[in-house]
């Protein structure tokens, strides 16, 4: 039973996901997504037109390199295929030099990645695949990519697991330095009252 949640669980988190939003005029709005290495990304959007305003499409990596970029867009595609673990991002730019009030753009967007994002239809169709082979490949690739998906989890809870190790290794050494070092003023106080007060006389 848990194996079965944990497949439907990494078989939604790979299916497409469909997002529509309003972009008000002369604003910008930008979607986020982590994706893992090798992963293969399509979009397909459509921007309802209004008149005297343009929309510019822009999608980066973290590292601010330009995965596809569209002026005036008004519906299209886009692929693209990572090249490591990195966070991608989907900007819409609204722009308009008219004057007045103008109503907002309603932006559609289809984000697929992994095994939905594949057309094995056209495998098919290359490879000559009957339909149970193509079925048993899109399970052998959804198979693979939650095997990628748990080796990520397992390295991720490693590198956690190694931080806080060295994290509470420090906390841990910098007690005893503080502890150290309080005893050694305590110390140092006692003996110099003690010698403070030999020298008036108030003590033996």
């Amino acid at each position: 039973m848990r194996l079965l949640t944990c497949i439907l669980f990494f078989t939604s988190a790979i299916c497409c996901n469909a997002l529509y939003f309003k972009l008000p005029v002369n604003t910008e709005k930008c979607l986020k997504e982590e994706v893992h290495k090798d992963v293969l990304v399509k979009g397909e959007y459509e921007v309802h037109p209004v008149s005297g305003v343009k929309v510019h499409l822009l999608v980066t990596d973290s590292n601010g390199h330009i995965l596809y970029q569209k002026e005036d867009a008004a519906d299209g595609k886009f692929a693209f295929t990572t090249d490591d673990y990195d966070m991608f991002q989907i900007c819409y730019k609204s722009s308009s030099e008219v004057q007045g009030r103008l109503p907002d753009q309603d932006i559609r967007i289809i984000v697929k990645r992994g095994v939905e994002a594949k057309n094995y239809e056209d495998i098919a169709k290359t490879e000559k695949l009957k339909p149970l082979e193509v079925e048993l490949r899109r399970l052998e690739d959804l198979s693979e990519s939650i095997v990628n998906a748990f080796a990520y989890m397992k390295k991720r809870e490693e590198e956690m697991r190694d931080t806080n190790e060295s994290t509470n290794s420090r906390v841990l050494y910098f007690s005893i330095f503080s502890m150290l070092c309080l005893v050694g003023l305590a110390t140092w106080q006692v003996l110099y009252l003690r010698k403070f007060f030999k020298s008036k006389k108030l003590i033996e």
